[in-house]
């Protein structure tokens, strides 16, 4: 594009605004040239970290957590615009893959939790830390809702408790997640899930209302005759995301909370050596692309 190409495209856009391009012209001649450090806000972003002790792992584990918590938003991002419109099955498989790949990111970066912190300086520190705990990841919730109709979240326990014709809200007293802070027995809820649902509860009812029939998974519903390129993406990342990464996150509980039969609790008080385990948990995005034997052995596999 010539320059005078250029600034006729320039007039183009700004008077489709209703705009005199002249204004923003010279707002350009003026502008400073822009740094990567002010792009990326990196001054902002290093000083996040904010420990509760001295122990220098501590940093590593609160920069471990919030790499997860972009990586999250690097899948709520692509789930946000698959709910937009109906994509070609061959930008859908991309999309598939793009998810399947931040979700392995997810896996592999635990090794920087397993192997990358003091044992003994981490099993002092965390517990400053009480009740906070991962469990209150608001995102990890947000993507789930994105996924799959919210019926896909609850196990079998949760669906025996649900009434005829349930609501949103019903699915949401009985979802897979609650078995970690609320003792069905007793009524009680841990101060985890208390101050977690205070927050965000509202929120998490409101966006699966706004995504009925709109997930990922009605989205996928909608290719009649899907490829098979298409459904072993599908069944890679739902594979991925509700087994692999639990177990990876499993192992790595164990290492710290299990070592030579501590079994130490975790600080959110959830059980969670039985939480943490996808064929408790039995989340599934598409049930649909698994046979009853799969479902049925949850996670057993790959133990």
């Amino acid at each position: 594009m010539s320059k005078k190409e250029l600034l006729s495209a320039l007039d183009k856009k700004y008077e489709a605004l209703g705009e005199n391009p002249e204004t923003y012209l010279k707002g350009l001649l003026q502008a400073k040239p822009i740094n990567y450090w002010d792009y990326i806000d990196v001054d902002a972003l290093l000083s996040l970290q904010k420990p509760r002790t001295d122990f220098k792992d501590e940093e590593i584990f609160i920069m471990y957590h919030q790499i997860t918590e972009l990586v999250l938003k690097l899948m709520i991002n692509e789930l946000k615009q698959i709910t937009l419109e109906d994509l070609e099955e061959e930008v859908f498989i991309d999309k598939m893959k793009r998810l399947k790949r931040y979700t392995n990111l997810l896996m592999t970066s635990f090794d920087v939790m397993r192997f990358g912190m003091s044992y003994d300086d981490y099993n002092t520190f965390r517990a400053t830390l009480a009740p906070a705990s991962g469990f209150q990841s608001a995102q990890f919730r947000f993507l789930e809702i994105y996924s799959t109709p919210l019926e896909n979240l609850v196990n079998i326990k949760g669906k025996e408790r649900l009434p005829d014709n349930p609501t949103t809200e019903d699915y949401f007293d009985n979802i897979y997640w609650k078995d970690a802070g609320h003792n069905r027995k007793t009524g009680k809820k841990t101060l985890t899930l208390r101050l977690f649902e205070e927050k965000y509860l509202n929120d998490f009812i409101r966006l699966a209302n706004h995504m009925k029939g709109k997930t990922l998974a009605e989205k996928l519903q909608k290719f009649t005759n899907p490829s098979k390129e298409l459904i072993n993406a599908a069944r890679d990342f739902d594979h991925y995301y509700n087994v692999e990464w639990p177990l990876v996150h499993l192992r790595t509980a164990q290492h710290y909370l299990d070592k030579k039969g501590e079994n130490k609790a975790a600080t959110g008080g959830s059980e969670w050596k039985k939480y943490l385990h996808p064929k408790y948990q039995q989340r599934k995005f598409f049930p649909q692309l698994w046979t009853e034997k799969d479902m049925l052995t949850w996670g057993e596999k790959t133990e």
